[in-house]
């Protein structure tokens, strides 16, 4: 079984390499958190769209200086082409936490495209697996045989503790300067998706609120056999998006701390908390229909 995954075969044994910018969708989520720092910062006014687009060295704007209202200090990023930056991506976001899991997932390659893509994924709620496969857990997912029904091992979630430790070493401040600077290649990275006329920025926007809106669950989650793999028992749970079951599978204890940090980094970020979606938290139906 691929992690209550639904719509696969299961799988005794899952890859076991840890490679990608940005936990998640935990370490891509952990970087996803970054897009509320958009909320906050003014557009730029529309101009003609240059043939390569690179990353820009962000300073404050004239009315910022005189107001003393510049949000995080400028990053002095260097200008470089999307299909040329991931040696520069990983010295920057090398800053943000010495972390192993998330040192070791700044070896991924295509970092920018890989974030786009899942990012644009989480936001429509689908599963960014494809993308984040470095995010795959070692050990095999198990469930837990009594007399009352099959139920999610909790011992599963702890395979997911590196990930959100990772995230929650993360430096908030810092990884606010580095989406603001690296603003550029991701537009560029997801005109080539197949969005021209498309925001990012609110595409990352969305991805964040539909992590948000993800019930912490407490208590065990009941399984019913299909064909070829598990559904949970209780419909409010089975109905949530493909993209809110994987994030679900990290388990109460990781799931609350990648929201916390999400709503630590939208206040650092100056995000007023009235504009996010409220902690919920769901205690499971597990007689089934």
């Amino acid at each position: 079984m691929d992690e209550l995954d639904l719509d696969e075969q299961p799988r005794s044994d899952e890859p076991k390499k840890i490679r990608a910018l940005a936990a998640g969708i935990l370490l891509v989520i952990a970087v996803a958190a970054g897009l509320y720092y958009f909320l906050v910062v003014r557009k730029p006014a529309p101009s003609d769209v240059p043939t390569e687009v690179t990353a820009e060295t962000v300073v404050p704007t004239e009315e910022e200086v005189l107001t003393g209202d510049t949000g995080p200090a400028p990053l002095a990023f260097p200008s470089v082409p999307l299909d040329e930056s991931d040696p520069t991506v990983r010295d920057f976001a090398g800053a943000l936490s010495a972390h192993p899991f998330f040192v070791k997932g700044l070896q991924s390659k295509e970092l920018i495209r890989r974030f786009v893509a899942a990012v644009d994924n989480v936001a429509n709620g689908i599963s960014p697996k494809p993308h984040i496969d470095f995010f795959a857990p070692q050990g095999d997912f198990k469930v837990d045989r009594t007399i009352d029904g099959t139920f999610i091992d909790t011992a599963a979630y702890d395979r997911y503790d590196p990930a959100a430790d990772a995230f929650r070493s993360l430096d908030a401040a810092g990884l606010a300067r580095l989406f603001r600077a690296l603003r550029p290649l991701f537009q560029e990275a997801y005109r080539d998706l197949g969005y021209p006329d498309a925001d990012f920025e609110e595409t990352m926007v969305r991805a964040a609120v539909e992590l948000l809106r993800t019930p912490v669950v407490e208590g065990p989650i009941k399984l019913e056999m299909k064909v070829l793999s598990y559904a949970m028992a209780d419909e409010t749970l089975e109905n949530l998006s493909p993209a809110q079951k994987h994030f679900l599978r990290m388990g109460p204890r990781n799931m609350g701390i990648v929201q916390a940090k999400l709503r630590e980094l939208a206040a650092a970020m100056g995000v007023a908390a009235a504009r996010l979606p409220r902690e919920k938290f769901y205690r499971p139906r597990n007689d089934g229909p």
